[in-house]
Formats: structure tokens, sequence, C-alpha cells
């Protein structure tokens, strides 16, 4: 498969993986794909009851298998769960799969954007800004690997990250 077939989105929750993906896709014509939301639609229950159930290995057991799956595909946008990096072969998987565009937020703006969501299990805890600032310090260097581009999304501004990314597509492309 091309490399540059997709677009994969990594980043920590409160990035805009979503956002940014939907609008990336619109804009390219492209299938929209979220990996957190495929994986409810077919288990019928929400990441945080997968967790509760399964616990976090057993969540990262599914989305390992979803990131092969979704990786194969072809004329996507795909949004990737926060902590999809965290699996050697999914970062393999990812890499393949497209060009991977990093949403980097920094942990002040991923509370703000997070505090009202009650749907995050890593953020059931007394200290969620604690808890995101040690998934930042894991996860950064592993987002950072796989990027063929990183992108600061903290600024708001949603037409002018869209249009990064494309412009740093279209370049990959051109090579």
């Amino acid at each position: 498969m091309s490399k540059q077939a997709n677009i994969v989105l990594i980043g920590p929750m409160g990035a805009g993986k979503t956002t940014v993906g939907r609008q990336l896709a619109q804009q390219l014509r492209l299938s929209f794909v979220d990996s957190d939301q495929e994986i409810e639609k077919r288990t019928g229950v929400d990441i945080s009851t997968i967790f509760e159930f399964e616990g976090e290995d057993g969540f990262r057991q599914r989305e390992a298998a979803m990131m092969a799956e979704l990786g194969a595909h072809e004329g996507i946008v795909l949004a990737t769960g926060g902590g999809s990096v965290i699996r050697a072969e999914n970062r393999a998987c990812l890499q393949q799969a497209g060009f991977v565009v990093y949403l980097y937020t920094p942990v002040s703006v991923q509370l703000r954007r997070t505090a009202r969501d009650r749907k995050r299990p890593l953020l059931q805890t007394e200290n969620p800004k604690e808890r995101l600032q040690a998934l930042f310090s894991e996860r950064d260097p592993l987002y950072r690997e796989i990027a063929d581009l990183v992108v600061d999304t903290s600024g708001e501004h949603l037409r002018g990250t869209v249009r990064q990314i494309i412009k740093g597509f279209k370049a990959q492309t051109a090579m």
C-alpha cells in the first residue's frame, strides 16, 4: 500500500483528532474513521465499559486488532486513540498506514478540553492533571518517533490546523 494513501492522526486526548479528522476528510474527499468509535460500534459498548470489564490490557488488545485492520484501508483519514502508540506493533502499523500527523497539545490545554468529559476512563482519578502529565511524559516521545508532521493544536484554529496538515500531506505525496 502507498504510504500516501491515508492520513493518520495521533496525539493525546483533547488534541482534536476527531474534529480535525472530520474536517480533513471532508476537504480531501476521503472517508473518516475514528478507531475508538469503531471499537465502540463493534462491541456495542463504550470505551469506559470495556475498561471496566476487560481492563486497559483488554482494551489495548482490541485496539491493536483495530489498528491492523484499519491500517490496511486506503483513502481514509484515521483518528486514533491517545494510547494507540503504546504498543510497538501499533506504531509500525500506523507508520505503514499513511502520513502520520502528531497533533501536539500541552497538558494545560488537554485538561481544559477534557474537564467535563466523564467518558475518559484514564481521567477518572482524583488528580486528572497529574495523570495527563504522566501520560504526556510517556507518550510524547512515541508520538514524535512515528510522526511525519507535528502540528500544535493549542491555538484552537481548526482551519489553520487543517491547512497545515494538507500542505504537509501534499508535500509528502509529491516526493
